[in-house]
C-alpha cells in the first residue's frame, strides 16, 4: 500500500496511525506504518519528552509524527484561570446535578482532575513544539486547522511535513494558501472533532481542491476494502485514529471503556458538543443525552466547555460510572469486535487491499494475483 507521499515519508503502508499512546504510535510505525502521537494530553513538556524518549527507543529507527491542537489565531495575555472565570455558575450547577443524579463520587481530597483540555491554548502547544522540534518527527499535524505561520516555517525549516485536518474543501483550499503540505479530509465518520460531510463525498472534493498536494483520508476507514477505496477516490493515504483504541497495546484508563467499544455497533456514537464545545463524535451516553437534551443549559463554546466537564470526566472514568462513560470515537467502532496487536491489525487491512485490487482488476478485465 505505497503512494508518493508514503515513499516520501520512507514507510511501507500509506497507513498514518493516530493515537494518543506511545506505545501504539511506536508499534504502527514497526508495522510498517506511519504512527502519529497526539500531543494534546501533555500539559507538561517533562511529560512529552519522556514520552518521545520511548518511543525514539522503541521505534526501530522507523518514521514518526506528532499531532497537536493549535489554533491559527493566538489570543495574548489570557490564561486558563480567566477563562475558566467565564463559566456560568447555572453550567457548573448542571455538572453537579448531574453527577449526583447518578451517585458519582467525588475525588479525594486534594487529588487533581485528570486531563484538560488545554492543549489548544497558545502557551501549551508552543511548549510542546519546543519540546517536539529536538525530535526527529517527519511530520508535525494540527487537528485545529492550519498552525501559526511562524510554526508552519519552524517546521519546514527543519525537513519537517505539516498537515492539517480539513473538513471541507472551503477548509483544505486555506490550508494549502497556508503553506500546508499535507491535507488531511476527515469525514462525518470519524471520531472526535468532525465537520458534516461524509468520507466519500469529502475525500475527492478536497483531492481536487488542492490538487497537487497529498491528501489522507480519514473517517470510517477501518479495513483493506476502505483502504483501498480511499486510494481509489485519489488520497494517497489513509489517517485512521478510532481503530488503535482497542490493540493491545493501547492504554485505556477504563476496562470498562474498552468493554463498551467492543460491544458497540455503528450506530453507537453521536455527534455532540458535550465534550469540548464543538461537535465531536464519541460514544452516545446517558452523560452526552444530558447535555443534548433541549431542556438542558446547553453546551458552552470551546474552550469553556471542556474546562467545565474535565473533573466530572475524571470522576467518571476513575469510578467507571457505566451511564455516563464514554470516549471520543468513530463509527468503525463497529468493526472493532475483539482486542488484537497492531500486527494483526496491519495483516488484516493489507490482506483486505490485496483481495480488493485482485477483484477491481477482475471486474476491469485485467489478470488478478
Amino acid at each position: 500500500m505505497q503512494t508518493e507521499l508514503s515513499k516520501t515519508l520512507g514507510v511501507e503502508h500509506a497507513v498514518f496511525g493516530f493515537t494518543p499512546f506511545p506505545a501504539v504510535a511506536a508499534a504502527i510505525s514497526r508495522a510498517g506504518g506511519f504512527g502519529v502521537l497526539g500531543a494534546v494530553r501533555y500539559t507538561a513538556p517533562d511529560d512529552l519528552k519522556r514520552d518521545l524518549d520511548w518511543i525514539e527507543a522503541h521505534v526501530d529507527g522507523k518514521p514518526y509524527g506528532l499531532d497537536v491542537v493549535m489554533p491559527a489565531k493566538k489570543v495574548e495575555g489570557v490564561s486558563e484561570a480567566d477563562v475558566e472565570a467565564m463559566i456560568p455558575e447555572g453550567h457548573q450547577q448542571f455538572v453537579r446535578d448531574t453527577l449526583a443524579k447518578y451517585g458519582v463520587p467525588e475525588l479525594a481530597e486534594g487529588e487533581a482532575s485528570g486531563w484538560r483540555i488545554t492543549g489548544w491554548m497558545e502557551q501549551v502547544a508552543r511548549s510542546q513544539l519546543d519540546v517536539a522540534f529536538d525530535y526527529p518527527i517527519r511530520l508535525l499535524a494540527n487537528a485545529l486547522g492550519s498552525p501559526p505561520a511562524d510554526v508552519v516555517d519552524r517546521a519546514h525549516d527543519q525537513d519537517i511535513l505539516v498537515a492539517a485536518l480539513a473538513g471541507s474543501a472551503r477548509h483544505a483550499v486555506k490550508h494549502r494558501d497556508a503553506g500546508i503540505d499535507v491535507v488531511v479530509a476527515q469525514g462525518y465518520e470519524a471520531g472526535g472533532h468532525t465537520g458534516e460531510i461524509a468520507t466519500m463525498v469529502l475525500t475527492p472534493e478536497v483531492v481536487e481542491a488542492v490538487a497537487p498536494l497529498p491528501v489522507l483520508a480519514a473517517g470510517g476507514i477501518g479495513s483493506g476494502q476502505q483502504v483501498a477505496a480511499a486510494l481509489s477516490l485519489g488520497a494517497q493515504g489513509v489517517w485512521l485514529g478510532s481503530m488503535w483504541l482497542t490493540v493491545t497495546e493501547a492504554d485505556l484508563s477504563s476496562p470498562a471503556v474498552t468493554r463498551k467499544l467492543l460491544a458497540a455497533g455503528s450506530g453507537d456514537t453521536v455527534r455532540s458538543r458535550a465534550l469540548t464545545g464543538k461537535p465531536a463524535r464519541q460514544l452516545r451516553t446517558e452523560w452526552t443525552d444530558a447535555w443534548d437534551d433541549p431542556n438542558g443549559p446547553g453546551t458552552l463554546p470551546m474552550p469553556l466547555q471542556g474546562l467545565l466537564v474535565a473533573e466530572a470526566l475524571t470522576r467518571i472514568q476513575k469510578h467507571e460510572v457505566a451511564p455516563l462513560l464514554g470516549t471520543p470515537v468513530g463509527q468503525i467502532v463497529g468493526r472493532m469486535t475483539g482486542e488484537r496487536s497492531v500486527q494483526a491489525v496491519f495483516d488484516d487491512l493489507t490482506r483486505g487491499f490485496e483481495q480488493t485490487v485482485d477483484r477491481i482488476n477482475r471486474i476491469a478485465g485485467r489478470s488478478g494475483s
